[in-house]
This record gives C-alpha cells, sequence and structure tokens, in this order.
C-alpha cells in the first residue's frame, strides 16, 4: 500500500450528500480481478451521459479540474454497501485525500486499507473549502498527515483529528496484510518450533478415529 505523509494537490468539488459505494462505483463493474482498473468507472452514471459522452454539468469533466487529487464533498460520503472498491477506484482514477463532515463507517476504515486519506471537517470548515475551490481555478490544497493539518497558500490552515493507529498504519504504508507481515520472523520461528512437538492427531477421540482409518 501507498505510504501518505504530506500531499499536495489540485482540489475539485463534489457538492452532493449521502454518496454512496454505488454511485462511487456502479455494481455493473465490479468484475475485475485486481483491485486496479477502477478509475474509468469512477462516478460513472455522474460523468457521462446516456449516450456515453462526458456529461458537461460534472465537476470531475470540467477542464479546471483536471489532474485533481484531493475531493471536497458533503456529509456521508462513501454510505451504502461495504464494497471495497470504491476506495479502489477514487486511488485508480489519482485521488490521495477526501475532505468531508462525515463519511459511511465501513468505506472510512478501507479508505485507511488502501492509502487514501479520508480527513474530516467541520461543517463550516468543508463550507469554506468549497468556497476557495469555487472562487479560484487552480486551487490547491496541502494535507499534512503528520501534523494532521490542511493548509493552503492564502491562510487557511486547519487541523483535523485522527485515529493514531491509524495514522502510524497510513504513513508507513501498512495495510492489515502489511502489518502481519512485520511479524513474519516471529511467526516463522513460532511454526519452526511448534512443528515437531505437534502430533498428527490431538487428544482421545482423534486417535480413537486414526485407528479407525488406519484398519479401515
Amino acid at each position: 500500500m501507498r505510504a501518505f505523509h504530506t500531499h499536495t494537490g489540485l482540489v475539485v468539488p463534489l457538492d452532493r450528500v449521502n454518496v454512496d459505494t454505488d454511485q462511487i462505483v456502479p455494481k455493473q463493474f465490479l468484475k475485475l480481478l485486481t483491485k486496479d482498473g477502477y478509475g474509468p468507472f469512477l462516478f460513472y452514471d455522474w460523468r457521462y451521459l446516456p449516450g456515453g459522452q462526458p456529461n458537461p454539468e460534472f465537476p470531475l469533466n470540467a477542464r479546471r479540474y483536471q489532474g485533481a487529487s484531493v475531493l471536497v464533498t458533503r456529509a456521508n460520503f462513501g454510505c451504502g454497501s461495504s464494497r471495497e472498491h470504491a476506495p479502489w477506484a477514487l486511488v485508480d482514477f489519482g485521488f490521495r485525500a477526501i475532505l468531508a463532515p462525515s463519511y459511511g463507517d465501513i468505506f472510512y476504515s478501507n479508505c485507511f486499507q488502501n492509502g487514501l486519506l479520508p480527513v474530516i471537517l467541520g461543517e463550516e470548515q468543508v463550507e469554506e473549502v468549497f468556497r476557495r475551490t469555487l472562487a479560484r481555478e487552480g486551487y490547491r490544497l496541502t494535507v499534512d498527515l503528520a501534523a494532521q493539518r490542511i493548509s493552503d497558500d492564502a491562510g487557511l490552515d486547519y487541523r483535523f483529528e485522527v485515529d493514531p493507529f491509524r495514522r502510524e498504519c497510513l504513513m508507513n504504508g501498512w495495510d492489515e496484510i502489511g502489518l502481519t507481515l512485520r511479524y513474519e520472523d516471529r511467526i516463522a520461528a513460532y511454526e519452526r518450533e511448534r512443528r515437531p512437538a505437534a502430533p498428527l492427531y490431538g487428544g482421545e477421540v482423534d486417535a480413537a478415529a486414526r485407528r479407525e482409518a488406519e484398519t479401515g
């Protein structure tokens, strides 16, 4: 998993509440065998018109937001189903951080497992980021996970809270598998010590079952 320390990127606004995971990546596209390749399907039903042409009204299609890597949006982003494809699509599209007042619980956890930082800000702070993003083309923010702050070059400076354990894991690029592999030597040592002493079967019941199997 890609680690996150400090990121400065172009901000794109998505002024919608209760964006669920089926809107982030519609169910008809959940067919890939890996987590890569979902970016083209991000917000598909909003990004494209019924005929397949890009929707000119959707912000991700606007020229001024091309290359955006920070998404600012409204409350309860990522609600709905638990599909991990939603953060996969956001990451594959190029997003590194999301700013919102609240998130769906499972989506929030899945972001940290995939190198995507979901920042929680107050409603008024989010509103100010929206205002600055819309007022200034090319508006960029710096998201500093180590300092737990977001800032711009015009005086905005907000602190955000994040669970210390999640913060440490994201800064080191540790998902659940990565956390386990940190103890690979100790796990291997345990298995080496345990294997010679472990009986093929344990207990009287298993011993009886073994004898019955051997005698047919």
